[in-house]
């Protein structure tokens, strides 16, 4: 079995003797100990375990921690900045209340967050379709797409989330 080295949240960590198809999601959760990724279906349609793979958003049960390479992962517990400060959407998701059970939440946030990061002042239309694989069973849709437009409105104000 390989060992790889990961470049996970800004820090690079070593993991010993995995299975090459080993899905990132199990790496994350297993080996680094970073639980805020969800499994939710293991066929990447939910978007529970939604992270970022250089930026973009990828579905981590789906993904063989043999493709990750050099490429930067992001996970939910990365997305605050240095010292704890929330991200903007994290902040929105509170004001709004968004979550009820939680369990999809990390996904949802991930999605908004590629979103934001490529278009900062995204349509109720463009939300939807980024968040479209996103599956909430507690149907707080409403709420997640007024979150993402009050954390895009405070990207608009600070030319740039941090």
């Amino acid at each position: 079995m390989p060992d790889y080295m990961l470049d996970v949240n800004g820090k690079r960590h070593f993991v010993e003797e995995v299975e090459e198809e080993t899905p990132l999601l199990w790496v994350l959760r297993d080996a680094l100990g970073l639980v805020g990724t969800k499994y939710g279906c293991g066929i990447a349609a939910c978007g529970a375990c939604t992270m970022h793979i250089d930026g973009i958003a990828a579905r981590s049960c789906s993904f063989p921690v043999s493709a990750v390479g050099d490429q930067k992962i992001m996970t939910i517990e990365g997305l605050a900045a240095e010292g704890g400060a929330l991200h903007p959407l994290q902040k929105a998701w509170i004001e709004k209340d968004v979550a009820q059970c939680g369990y999809c939440q990390a996904g949802q946030i991930m999605s908004a967050a590629a979103l934001l990061a490529e278009n900062p002042d995204p349509s109720d239309e463009e939300i939807d379709n980024a968040l479209e694989g996103n599956y909430c069973r507690c149907g707080t849709y409403n709420r997640i797409r007024a979150a993402v437009r009050v954390a895009a409105n405070t990207y608009n104000k600070r030319g740039g989330i941090e």
